[in-house]
């Protein structure tokens, strides 16, 4: 699958799930769309959707979208330490949190830091 190809189903799988998500009267619609170069998933099960990721060097869109019920984190680790300045957080289901950063080609690695969480890790490809 090309890269835009895979965005594109990362994009529709998350719109239909955040639209599926809303039954009820009392909830509504998303009205913006979800635009990323990663799309990071927490699951049900404290996990993450894929065990990796891949995107191409420079300036890099993560959003990461809540599917589970509790408080999650998102931190990208380069050799055991983590990029200054990279933080996403959501709280409940339907969250979403996004923001750019600029990684140079390597490995590395996305993670929870909620306590308990340490199964929430996926292995990070900047190409």
């Amino acid at each position: 699958m090309t890269r835009i190809g895979k965005r594109s189903f990362i994009f529709a799988t998350v719109l239909v799930g955040a639209l599926t998500g809303c039954g009820g009267s009392s909830s509504s619609t998303p009205t913006t769309a979800l635009v990323a170069d990663v799309v990071v998933i927490a699951k049900n099960g404290i996990r993450l959707d894929q065990s990796s990721y891949s995107a191409l060097t420079g300036d890099i869109s993560i959003a990461y979208v809540d599917e589970d019920s509790i408080r999650h984190t998102l931190v990208i680790v380069k050799d055991g330490s983590e990029v200054a300045g990279f933080e996403l957080k959501v709280n409940k289901k339907g969250d979403v949190d996004q923001a750019t950063v600029n990684l140079e080609p390597g490995t590395y690695t996305l993670m929870c830091t909620v306590p308990g969480h340490q199964n929430m890790e996926a292995s990070f490809t900047v190409k």
